[in-house]
């Protein structure tokens, strides 16, 4: 196992770094500052050669100015807040509202934006902190926060997240990543197999706000409780895939109970390459890419296609804030919010 450094690039004048963790396969993951960003995840197919399955970036002008959140560590509320409002303890709070002017999407984009700083803890983890100070993007709060990223000799991606703040305020933290299993520049991921560990999801109205329904999963487009393909019902005539234009939807975890469970599965079509994806958390978003129109090129120069990627965001419940009867997001001043999310890989 092996830790490398190198500047990625410059922002502000100021050196961005990243990181690259590798293990004696010859798996390797990529980390950049900005955004506590998982650029990369290099490993090898079921022929024997070595892709890059993120769909991203190749430069920091990319993350920075063209970026759809890919890779980056979201918060301090990723996700959807409806109309940027919530209360706590009879306060209301109002947050940016950086989607169309009307929701709040992601925590303003705070974190994503900052460039973390970093630590390498030992040969095969780096950790990054971000302090967020009280009021930013008018969130309660001065919240620290520490992502640590493990790559294991087993191919897993570890993720544990941590924060406290010194008010009472709301978290939840995910990370972005666009995953094309074929690898980036491979086209759609319509002929992935997914499986996902739910069965209710939280419908959404037409600026993708949940309805505050819970509604079993059964006999829609969105029962994934027995594997099929990403693209077998994508394109149905069904209210919820035109309001989101596809998948962009949160999925219940079945059982929940806090413990680290398997939430969902998803496997490549053409590498072989396969994806578990477990979570402590309630929640997992299912996204596809909708909004890719193939006018922003990423890695290699390929443009960035609609269904081009698939996200898989463990979190609580989008608006959360606003649903009370839902598992909470909700933490006083000095309770430490504590998450982890690990990707483990593996290849037929």
């Amino acid at each position: 196992m092996s830790v490398t450094q190198f500047i990625y690039g410059y922002l502000n004048e100021k050196p961005v770094n990243a990181f690259v963790i590798e293990n004696t396969k010859g798996t390797k993951i990529q980390l950049l500052e900005k955004g506590a960003t998982l650029d990369k995840i290099i490993i090898k197919d079921t022929n024997g050669d070595f892709v890059d399955i993120l769909v991203g970036h190749e430069d920091l002008d990319g993350h920075v100015n063209r970026s759809d959140y890919q890779g980056v560590v979201v918060g301090q509320y990723a996700n959807r807040i409806k109309d940027g409002k919530f209360s706590i303890d009879g306060k209301e709070y109002n947050v940016t509202l950086n989607e169309k002017g009307i929701t709040s999407l992601h925590g303003g984009g705070e974190y994503s934006s900052a460039v973390w700083s970093s630590e390498v803890l030992s040969d095969n983890s780096v950790a990054f902190t971000y302090h967020s100070p009280d009021g930013k993007e008018g969130f309660p709060g001065n919240v620290d926060v520490k992502v640590t990223y493990t790559l294991t000799q087993n191919n897993d991606v570890e993720l544990e997240y941590r924060a406290v703040s010194d008010k009472k305020t709301v978290i939840n933290l995910t990370n972005h990543a666009y995953f094309n299993l074929n690898g980036y520049d491979s086209g759609d991921i319509l002929s992935h197999t997914l499986k996902i560990n739910a069965d209710r999801y939280t419908p959404i109205d037409e600026v993708s706000i949940p309805t505050g329904d819970l509604p079993s999963v059964e006999g829609t487009p969105f029962d994934f409780r027995e594997e099929k393909t990403i693209g077998r019902d994508i394109e149905e005539d069904f209210t919820q895939l035109k309001n989101g234009l596809g998948y962009d939807h949160n999925f219940c975890i079945a059982d929940y109970d806090g413990t680290l469970k398997t939430a969902a599965i998803a496997k490549a079509d053409k590498s072989g390459i396969s994806m578990e994806v477990k979570t402590d958390l309630p929640g997992i978003q299912l996204y596809t890419g909708n909004f890719f129109d193939g006018t922003i090129k990423g890695k290699g120069g390929v443009p960035m296609t609609k269904r081009c990627a698939f996200c898989l965001e463990t979190q609580v419940y989008p608006d959360t804030p606003n649903h009370p009867q839902w598992p909470g997001c909700t933490y006083d001043a000095g309770e430490e919010y504590v998450s982890k999310t690990v990707f483990s890989f593996d290849v037929d």
